[in-house]
């Protein structure tokens, strides 16, 4: 069985393959998993990423070893240890937790869940670019953080998929790109998707995000999410927060963009939000280049959290929610 949309993710004759996002958007490098080993690496190194589809490659990797014939509790351990790859995304730990109750039915009903989970994400996709197109004025102008397309997701993404949406609409807008420290992941790849989509955008250093609102050249702020909690605050890439705060102060709108696979109603809120501390190279080097001496102490937290009351709304499939009180199971 095969994926019906190309995404960053293949999986196909009982094998599961991953385009390298590392490597984008110089080439595009397709890596075959290997190993629970390597996808944990390939998701800790961002290889693969965003929290749609980290939990996707997850549960088909679990349909990969089950078509391989692996026993059922090293099965159940495998999914345990896949869970802590990634500990703020916790789509990664919705999806797990929906495929582990079939790894003891047989590899045929193991592959049919991962691939019913992927059909779904597709479905998310569409219905959150349905739900976030109102937000959208012609000529509007939107500035967006990391990256929220087809690449984190199985569909046409999250954030990022409700402009491009609009500009099938016939909206034009246009997106002033963050470059997305300390990966440039705008930068690497929201370009590189909005080039592909012919949506007009120009990138910026993400220090310069306050000159832009300060100078009345930002309409809209659309950003993704890796964690809802159950009152709204919501975790997403390094550098949202500080956006949140500048939004509020010059009164510009601020939405986030996710599927409901992305809210956790046992988080109660900021404080139960796990942050991933990222490796210090990622902002002392640059390739071989050393940027700053050998033993410098960082801080490079990979999310932040903003918290509900600086949010507008929230876009799901679920549709447009302004009421954090929604998201109490």
């Amino acid at each position: 069985m095969t994926l019906r949309q190309a995404t960053a993710l293949r999986y196909q004759d009982g094998q599961l393959q991953i385009l390298d996002q590392r490597a984008l958007p110089g080439r595009q490098q397709w890596l075959t998993v290997q190993s629970t080993e390597h996808l944990v690496e390939l998701i800790k190194s961002l290889a693969i990423r965003g929290a749609p589809l980290i939990g996707i490659a997850a549960v088909l990797y679990l349909a990969v070893l089950a078509r391989q014939g692996l026993a059922l509790e090293a099965l159940r351990q495998t999914s345990q240890v896949l869970r802590q790859s990634r500990p703020t995304a916790v789509n990664l730990m919705n999806l797990l937790d929906r495929i582990n109750p079939v790894l003891d039915q047989g590899a045929e009903q193991v592959e049919a869940a991962a691939l019913a989970l992927f059909d779904e994400d597709l479905a998310l996709c569409d219905a959150i670019a349905e739900a976030g197109l109102p937000l959208i004025k012609p000529g509007m102008r939107i500035l967006t953080h990391c990256n929220t397309g087809g690449l984190p997701t199985a569909g046409r993404g999250t954030a990022l998929g409700i402009i491009t949406r609009a500009q099938e609409a016939g909206l034009g807008p246009f997106v002033w790109v963050d470059e997305t420290r300390p990966l440039l992941q705008g930068a690497r790849l929201t370009a590189y998707e909005l080039k592909a989509a012919g949506v007009a955008h120009r990138l910026q250093v993400d220090s310069a995000a306050a000159s832009l609102f300060a100078d009345g050249q930002v309409d809209l702020v659309l950003v993704g999410a890796d964690r809802i909690a159950a009152n709204g605050d919501t975790a997403n890439k390094v550098g949202t927060l500080m956006l949140a705060v500048l939004a509020k102060h010059y009164g510009v709108p601020f939405y986030i963009a996710a599927p409901w696979t992305t809210v956790d109603p046992a988080c109660p809120g900021a404080g139960a939000i796990p942050i991933e501390d990222r490796d210090g190279s990622e902002v002392c080097q640059l390739g071989e280049q050393q940027l700053a001496p050998a033993d410098t102490q960082t801080y490079n937290p990979g999310f932040d959290v903003t918290p509900a009351d600086l949010i507008s709304g929230w876009v799901t499939d679920r549709g447009l929610i302004t009421d954090p009180g929604a998201f109490i199971a």
